[in-house]
């Protein structure tokens, strides 16, 4: 069991994920851009591993407009040598790295206009892995989209464009749950039809379920992962006591932690922490682990 945070280190006082204006678009900005974001992900990735954070999740914002038109810099090659010292870093320490387009990137939209911006997208996300020399189990996790009024022809879409996605992007994808649209179950069926393995979100599926237990939802997706794909991934997140339905908590609520780690006791996972405060709940996350033989094994092979 590997325990991560997404995007943001709130300590360190750098951002990789700096961006700026189109208007303002010139080579010139991108490349002192890039430069200063890979600078700060490489000392993210360095605090990570001094406190035993081994998952990550890079920001899309990584090369800004990598995947607009106006983008006709070769980045690839521009940066291979920091791009391939990442990435060495990465697999040196036993790391595993995610990444997450944002909710515009869909593969379902009935919009063929909005399906080739997502197919973009994702040749991008999947560049900046590949750029890093990562293998298959450095994953690109997306939503299954929008219903559009059908949900079942709309799941249909999804199985059919997969066809027009590269290979370079599907052997890096995954599928998660939804707390509005698409349950596990529903990701699951999408599955069986295209060998895509399906990320449990765990906050989702408790406001979106057909009943299932955690235990049970764990037994159902951790199926559809491969030897190839590396061990299943989990999104986690404690919910806010008081506000909007759905809405993420500043902090982890540690008993609740507790209770989740027990109901998933028969599994490993790599854990996604998607709560506020980042590497603050993560290492209070990475306490609570201590003396857990999953998370004692990964530690035991760096």
């Amino acid at each position: 069991m590997r325990i991560g945070y997404p995007c943001i280190n709130l300590t360190i006082g750098c951002k990789s994920d700096r961006t700026f204006r189109l208007k303002s678009y010139s080579e010139e900005r991108l490349i002192q851009t890039v430069q200063d974001n890979l600078d700060c992900l490489l000392k993210i990735l360095k605090f990570n591993v001094r406190h035993n954070l081994l998952f990550f999740r890079i920001t899309s914002d990584l090369v800004p407009f990598a995947s607009h038109p106006i983008c006709r810099f070769n980045w690839h090659e521009y940066f291979r040598l920091k791009f391939g010292e990442i990435g060495t870093f990465i697999k040196s320490n036993n790391m595993r790295i995610s990444m997450h387009p944002d909710q515009f990137t869909l593969i379902n939209s009935i919009d063929n206009g909005v399906f080739e911006r997502s197919l973009s997208e994702l040749v991008y996300h999947a560049d900046v892995l590949d750029s890093m020399g990562l293998d298959g189990s450095a994953k690109i996790q997306i939503h299954v989209g929008g219903v559009y009024g059908d949900k079942k022809e709309s799941m249909r879409r999804f199985v059919k464009r997969l066809e027009r996605v590269p290979g370079s992007v599907t052997r890096r994808l995954v599928i998660e749950n939804d707390d509005r649209n698409y349950t596990l179950r529903d990701c699951i069926n999408i599955s069986s039809e295209t060998g895509l393995p399906v990320l449990l979100d765990v906050f989702h599926h408790a406001a979106n379920n057909l009943g299932e237990t955690v235990g049970k939802a764990f037994s159902l997706f951790y199926k559809t992962w491969k030897p190839n794909d590396g061990t299943p991934m989990v999104d986690y997140s404690s919910p806010r006591s008081e506000g909007r339905k759905g809405s993420h908590a500043e902090s982890i609520d540690l008993k609740r932690f507790g209770r989740f780690l027990e109901e998933a006791r028969s599994y490993d996972f790599d854990l996604m922490l998607e709560i506020k405060d980042k590497e603050k709940s993560a290492l209070k996350a990475e306490e609570l682990v201590r003396g857990d033989e999953r998370f004692e094994k990964i530690l035991g092979t760096r």
